[in-house]
């Protein structure tokens, strides 16, 4: 069963009808145990009162009955129009009946002396209670049949049950109602969303909507509002590719067309060298935005698995064996950290290219770990970054006054995004007398 209404519908309807059964069965037993107590007191009562009229001579019974044996005299005891009667039974101590009442059977109603007990008679079971009178000489009986107490009770049961038997119908369809009616909203939201345009990320209306709703609306319109920020940035992101890949593309296309149109030898391998150059600038370029790409699009958690951060620095170096020897690693060379190797080596990649653009020398890449953090920091002796551009470093295609003619200015929105993905951040110094150190701050892995 898929359906959240007709879930509720069998949930609510069974769960009242076992209410009911519960109540009934509450009502039967408590219903039985009171008639059991007032019952019991009626044949207390009664027998007290026969008792009371023998001792006071107001029913001279034992006279009423002869010495030769005649039929116990018979008397009439409650009113005979009265559906419940109780039965008496007068006895001698010797075990003679001296009388009894109208409906009250033939036999001993019980054998016991005193109190309460239960007996059966012609396989009819008795509720009986009797009391002995020593001074007069005789036994008073009075008891009831307990098949007659259950069909009281019964009955009382039944005039209850029956009436919510016939409810029940009228309660599941009210129970049916209420429920089309509370789900109601969801139907609105979800014809409001079927008729909605492909484009049309607005938020949906949270006003006067159920408490149990209010997070799903807010949730979907959480959702809305990453998916509009995701297209901004795939809008943004084709807008900027296109006018930075459009440079690289012109400058190939003159170079080529120098070399077409010259005829000279050192024209020739010139442009040849520019065309290489815009190639490998293009290629970077196209690299960093495909890395860029990589990175935001990933919706993935962090892929931990422990690696060295040494090793994916030398790794790093082989990639870029004309610049192998510019790249220096100190500090501490055995520090690893738990987390996600793709990420962390797009960012590590990225900082030592951006280092040795802007370097005249050796790029210094060092690496600490604490308790607490690992920090993998590149140091390079280019003009370092002026102060008020420092807070815009990390901003797409931005390259400042100190540019390099081979940068995109990807490099660092890459490692910040990748950073921010790490639950890491990156830090930027100016060095005396030149140069930058940028620095990558990671928390611990979890095991140190």
């Amino acid at each position: 069963m898929t359906s959240i209404r007709s879930r509720l519908l069998t949930i609510l309807i069974a769960s009242t009808g076992l209410i009911w059964l519960f109540a009934v069965a509450w009502i039967y037993i408590s219903t039985q145990a009171e008639v059991e107590r007032v019952l019991d007191a009626r044949l207390t009562e009664a027998a007290r009162m026969v008792n009371s009229l023998l001792a006071e001579r107001k029913v001279e019974m034992a006279l009423a009955t002869d010495t030769a044996g005649d039929a116990p005299v018979q008397f009439q005891f409650g009113d005979a129009s009265y559906e419940r009667q109780l039965s008496c039974q007068i006895w001698s101590l010797d075990g003679k009946l001296i009388g009894r009442s109208e409906h009250a059977p033939s036999g001993q109603l019980t054998q016991s002396e005193s109190g309460f007990s239960q007996s059966v008679i012609n396989g009819e079971t008795w509720r009986v209670y009797s009391i002995e009178n020593a001074s007069l000489g005789v036994r008073v009986m009075v008891g009831d049949s307990i098949a007659v107490r259950d069909r009281l009770v019964g009955d009382v049961v039944k005039g209850l049950a029956i009436p919510a038997i016939l409810i029940l119908p009228f309660l599941a369809g009210a129970i049916w109602i209420s429920v089309r009616r509370g789900m109601r909203p969801l139907n609105d939201m979800a014809t409001a969303l079927s008729s909605r345009a492909a484009n049309d990320l607005q938020p949906l209306p949270q006003q006067s909507l159920p408490d149990e709703i209010v997070p799903a609306v807010h949730a979907l319109n959480g959702l809305f509002q990453r998916v509009q920020e995701a297209r901004e940035r795939e809008k943004n992101f084709t807008t900027f590719a296109a006018h930075e890949l459009k440079t690289p593309l012109a400058g190939l296309k003159t170079q080529a067309q120098v070399a077409l149109a010259s005829q000279d030898g050192d024209v020739h391998e010139n442009a040849l060298r520019q065309i290489a150059a815009g190639v490998d600038r293009t290629s970077r370029l196209v690299r960093q935005l495909l890395d860029l790409s990589s990175v935001e699009a990933s919706d993935r958690a962090p892929n931990a698995s422990s690696i060295r951060i040494a090793d994916i620095v030398r790794r790093i170096a082989a990639d870029m064996p004309s610049e192998n020897a510019r790249i220096s690693i100190g500090g501490d060379l055995e520090a690893s950290q738990s987390t996600d190797a793709v990420l962390l080596t797009l960012a590590i990649r990225n900082l030592i290219e951006n280092a040795l653009l802007h370097s005249q020398g050796t790029v210094q890449v060092g690496i600490a770990q604490d308790a607490h953090h690992l920090r993998v920091s590149v140091e390079d002796d280019g003009p370092g970054i002026s102060e008020d551009e420092l807070p815009r470093v990390t901003e797409r295609f931005f390259r400042g006054r100190s540019k390099s003619p081979t940068g995109s200015g990807l490099g660092l929105a890459i490692v910040k995004e990748a950073a921010s993905r790490l639950d890491g951040r990156l830090i930027f110094e100016n060095r005396l007398p030149s140069g930058l150190r940028a620095t990558l701050e990671l928390p611990a892995s979890p095991s140190r």
